[in-house]
């Protein structure tokens, strides 16, 4: 785990000072409290203008119960996908960050099958929607949350006015990472690479 870690260290410790996630398409609310420092013990990081967050093993909280239903009417629940690494994606149609990081996201999901990926979207109805995903050549559900289930599940977790805002869950179904803004790939890859090469 230690080899892990600190190659993980060393690749944040670059990339962020490089370059900063991308603000979202609104100003993230008030989140959980987050450490003043970007020092790093074990997996955990916090980078230093805040907009992401890693958690170590023994702080991150219980499994994330999370269910609702695709665009196509098709239900999901995150809890099915124990034992994987699940990444959920806010988003919606007419947001320029959501629109330019939606093939880095598709790539992700090509390139990682350890992987499964689901959007969150609270605002478009099924027709925007799927538009989106047919432009952009989305290859993963969309859980349709007009009811705002999902996002009130994540609360504490994703600012509510930060759209779009990525979570990385462990394999025990977890919040491992938080990224608000758009995903920067150089950063978010380290992240799974991790995560992966972490014990079962």
């Amino acid at each position: 785990m230690r080899g892990p870690a600190r190659r993980l260290r060393a690749a944040l410790a670059a990339t962020i000072l490089a370059v900063l996630v991308l603000a979202g398409c609104s100003a993230p609310s008030e989140g959980p409290s987050e450490p003043s420092t970007s020092e790093v013990t074990g997996f955990g990081f916090t980078s230093p203008d805040g907009t992401v967050r890693a958690w170590d093993v023994e702080e991150r909280s219980e499994p994330l119960e999370l269910t609702g239903t695709d665009f196509d009417g098709e239900p999901v629940d995150v809890a099915a996908h124990r034992g994987e690494l699940v990444l959920l994606n806010t988003w919606y149609a007419a947001c320029p960050p959501c629109r330019a990081e939606a093939a880095d996201l598709v790539a992700l999901d090509a390139d990682y099958p350890e992987l499964t990926l689901f959007g969150i979207n609270g605002t478009d109805d099924a027709g925007t929607a799927e538009a989106f995903e047919r432009r952009f050549e989305v290859t993963y559900p969309s859980i349709d949350d007009a009811d705002g289930a999902a996002l009130a599940a994540l609360e504490g977790v994703v600012p509510i006015s930060a759209t779009p805002t990525t979570v990385l869950l462990d394999r025990k179904g977890r919040v491992a990472v938080r990224v608000v803004g758009m995903v920067d790939p150089a950063v978010v890859r380290p992240l799974v690479d991790a995560l992966l090469a972490e014990a079962p």
